[in-house]
């Protein structure tokens, strides 16, 4: 069954009346509260469900393991076993994985299993091989031992009819192990969220092309192209677009009807220049959001043709450090994987810094030694620091004075999934 969400409200994006600088934990959350799904649903077998997001819950068609086995090689009997010396005459016969013994056990009789061989009726114990002596028809070994011992009881990994796998996740190559155990052949999953992204900039041109004077290569292109990729959407690329607002309109046109989202770089403040912000203005649907943040300008967020646009700064450091901390948790919840904050650790800093209050603060990052190490500037200019860094340090609003030992939370890269 295909199904396809309703469209985003032209308002979700509207900062409550009065605010100014808005705190970046406030903005988070006004994303968290206005956006859900926009991607349709679609049926994939298991073999071709990695990196989708579930949209419907896998429930276990049968347990696993779906009847009691043997966790090694060994014998099996009725336990337990009391201490000291055992003597058990063995039946004929053996159990082994897909080749289960027939008949049952008798009490005080043991049998030849196996590692994953089900369990024989009359038999609930097995003692490892290399505790027992065989010969003659019987074995010996030395007890004691305890009921169950070395036994995997029916369903203890999971239960027929248990919720395995939930909605909302994003498909991993164990989840389609524990699928394909439960009995899964196919899952309902959400279409790839759609991105398209744009760059704005006379001055801009494409890697490899030759550069005039005053022009630069596009960096944010390609950097936001391959998030989208590695994130697992589909991304559109746009390509470059000069400051003109009808060449800029009609890159908004086709991104709206070829994406999901809409991300731009550059364009988004309030200058002559800045024609992205001064479209979605005239669209009606614009939010230019002054975030308490370092690096980066206003986050402008708005809707074209009922699609939202992530409006980012045209500087690259500015631009991913914008896309790490709002537009990814965003996208999730678009892309209907929910929402998911970056998993941060407490280690000690490298490094020295005096900050001041009134905004956050993120510094390219990595780990060396246990310590943070940050990039040895915070020129937002920069871009060889992104490259350098294995993650961000996040210092919060407040002031601090760090010094070489001082806790700070440094978030990998992992954690956005980049």
């Amino acid at each position: 069954m295909t199904l396809k969400p309703p469209p985003l409200r032209n308002d979700c994006f509207s900062l409550p009346p009065g605010v100014s600088w808005t705190p970046v934990n406030d903005a988070l959350a006004l994303l968290k509260d206005r956006l859900g799904p926009v991607t349709g649903t679609e049926d994939l077998p298991l073999n071709a469900a990695a990196g989708r997001v579930l949209a419907e819950d896998v429930i276990a068609r049968r347990s696993n393991p779906p009847q009691a086995n043997s966790a090694v090689d060994g014998y099996g009997f009725a336990g337990p076993a009391p201490e000291g010396p055992q003597v058990m005459p063995l039946v004929e016969g053996r159990a082994a994985a897909g080749v289960p013994f027939p008949g049952r056990v008798p009490p005080g009789h043991a049998i030849r299993i196996l590692t994953g061989a089900a369990i024989p009726e009359g038999v609930d114990t097995v003692i490892l091989e290399e505790d027992v002596n065989a010969g003659a028809g019987h074995i010996a070994f030395n007890g004691p031992l305890k009921k169950g011992a070395n036994a995997r009881n029916a369903g203890e990994d999971a239960a027929a009819g248990d919720t395995v796998l939930a909605a909302g996740r994003v498909l991993t190559p164990a989840d389609l192990a524990l699928a394909s155990a439960t009995g899964a052949g196919s899952f309902t999953v959400r279409k790839r969220l759609r991105v398209a992204v744009v760059s704005t900039g006379d001055e801009l041109v494409d890697p490899g092309a030759g550069a005039g004077p005053g022009q630069i290569y596009d960096a944010n292109r390609p950097m936001l192209l391959a998030l989208m990729r590695q994130w697992g959407f589909d991304a559109i690329d746009l390509g470059p677009t000069t400051d003109d607002r009808a060449a800029l309109r009609a890159q908004l046109d086709r991104g709206a009807a070829q994406a999901d989202v809409i991300l731009t770089s550059g364009g988004a403040s309030a200058g002559d220049e800045d024609h992205v912000s001064a479209l979605l203005t005239e669209a009606g649907a614009m939010q230019e959001w002054r975030i308490a943040l370092k690096p980066g300008r206003p986050l402008a967020l708005g809707m074209w043709d009922r699609t939202p646009v992530f409006c980012l700064p045209g500087n690259p450091v500015a631009a991913l450090v914008c896309t790490l901390v709002f537009a990814r948790p965003a996208m999730g919840l678009l892309a209907g994987a929910g929402w998911h904050a970056p998993q941060g650790f407490t280690v000690p800093a490298a490094f020295s810094k005096n900050k001041k209050p009134g905004r956050r603060e993120y510094l390219r990052a990595r780990i060396r030694d246990g310590r943070a190490e940050v990039f040895k500037s915070e020129g937002s200019g920069r871009i060889s620091g992104l490259s350098w860094a294995e993650g961000l340090v996040e210092l919060d609003d407040g002031s601090a004075q760090i010094e070489p030992g001082s806790p700070v939370r440094f978030i990998p890269y992992g954690s956005f999934r980049m």
